[in-house]
């Protein structure tokens, strides 16, 4: 068994192996027993990116914190269910980590992505300060709306994964809307999105002709980011079967969110507790070792993850989803109209066509998806999460 300090709370514990169930084991839209394939369980595990508090990094903003320990486990948890897209969206579900085995230029080229140093796509630097047009100070807080927003920002620097980052607010999902902005002009957006940035900041190091094929496709892969609030203190019971069918769907990204001011990034569930990996260890910053490659081994969590009942989750959630193609949205859609119909499971959002005419303002739902007009985001998008429309009975 392995030990671990957490940061928030000194009191030393032991990581639980999985219980001996018959009930089945669910990671991110695979589905495991514990009984005979518990190897397989954990490999599955360690072979996400686990992003946690790190100390002695470069200082952010050049004199601001040199670690996020005690304020960025929500930042952390954006980049791993982030960084869980970019896994599917360059390496592929199946991609699995094992320790000592040489890996393939994209994943190193995926880790560097949230490396934390000023540069990288998906920092905490990057996240921190980005955050700050979205009323948040460095080494405040985070709710997981603003870190979906923040993260949303982030990506239209990304030209190597070129990704279709989409908010749905209001717990509606407008298919119309997803559809248009997966289908833009890719050569169009691609120049409006950073015009006034040199070519080799945008591509970051990494193979800018895989940009350049991508924008020829017809459908930009799609990172879907629901943020909701399934409760007022606590999680209305009447989701929790919803919340159970997410981690089924093959598109699934997981889940953040947490305890109160505690977050976590959820994977999957097992019988009545959710599985989860935990930010709240603080490790030292990473540097490129001597030959330039970078020591991987504290980006995999290498022991049984962390399980909670799920009733003790913070009702304040954001879902996430990854269509590749097309087609895999579709079959997303079908899977959420099914779910709406099983007995017992109330639904977490809406799924419609068309958007709804009550939206609030119209004019902030279509902002393009590399607006930074930060004035008008801010009154849409609060800087707490509690102004969530309830979802009740």
């Amino acid at each position: 068994l392995f030990l671990a300090t957490l940061t928030y709370d000194t009191l030393r514990f032991e990581y639980e192996d999985f219980p001996e169930t018959k009930e089945p084991v669910w990671i991110l839209g695979r589905k495991y027993s514990v009984l005979t394939e518990k190897e397989e369980i954990l490999l599955d595990v360690t072979s996400r990116l686990w992003f946690t508090y790190r100390r002695n990094f470069p200082a952010i903003g050049g004199t601001g914190p040199t670690s996020d320990t005690g304020w960025g486990c929500m930042l952390r948890c954006g980049q791993m269910i982030f960084a869980q897209a970019l896994v599917c969206r360059h390496l592929g579900r199946d991609w699995r980590w094992i320790k000592g085995k040489r890996q393939t230029d994209n994943y190193f080229n995926v880790l560097n992505a949230f490396v934390d140093k000023k540069d990288s796509y998906y920092s905490i630097h990057q996240i921190a300060q980005m955050g700050v047009g979205e009323g948040k100070s460095i080494g405040q807080w985070y709710g997981p709306n603003t870190v979906a927003q923040v993260l949303k920002k982030l990506a239209t620097f990304d030209t190597w994964s070129s990704l279709a980052v989409h908010i749905a607010m209001d717990n509606t999902v407008v298919i119309e809307k997803i559809r248009r902005l997966c289908q833009s002009n890719f050569l169009c957006a691609g120049a409006a999105a950073c015009p006034a940035v040199e070519s080799d900041t945008l591509c970051n190091g990494y193979p800018e002709e895989a940009g350049v094929r991508d924008r020829l496709s017809l459908w930009k892969p799609l990172v879907l980011l629901i943020p909701l609030r399934l409760g007022l203190t606590e999680i209305n019971e009447a989701y929790i079967e919803t919340l159970k069918h997410c981690f089924m769907m093959s598109q699934s990204l997981g889940v953040i969110g947490g305890k109160p001011n505690s977050a976590h990034y959820f994977i999957g569930y097992v019988g009545e507790e959710l599985i989860y990996l935990d930010p709240h260890t603080t490790q030292p910053a990473v540097e490129p070792n001597d030959s330039g490659c970078l020591p991987d081994e504290s980006f995999h969590c290498q022991h049984p993850p962390c399980r909670m009942s799920i009733a003790e989750l913070d009702p304040s959630i954001a879902v996430g989803f990854f269509c590749n193609t097309e087609g895999d949205f579709n079959d997303w859609c079908q899977q959420i109209k099914k779910l709406s119909l099983v007995r017992g499971a109330l639904p977490m959002f809406e799924l419609v066509e068309h958007q709804p005419s009550h939206f609030s303002n119209p004019d902030v739902l279509n902002l393009a998806p590399d607006s930074s007009d930060a004035d008008r985001l801010e009154r849409f998008f609060d800087s707490e999460d509690e102004d969530f429309e309830i979802l009740s009975l």
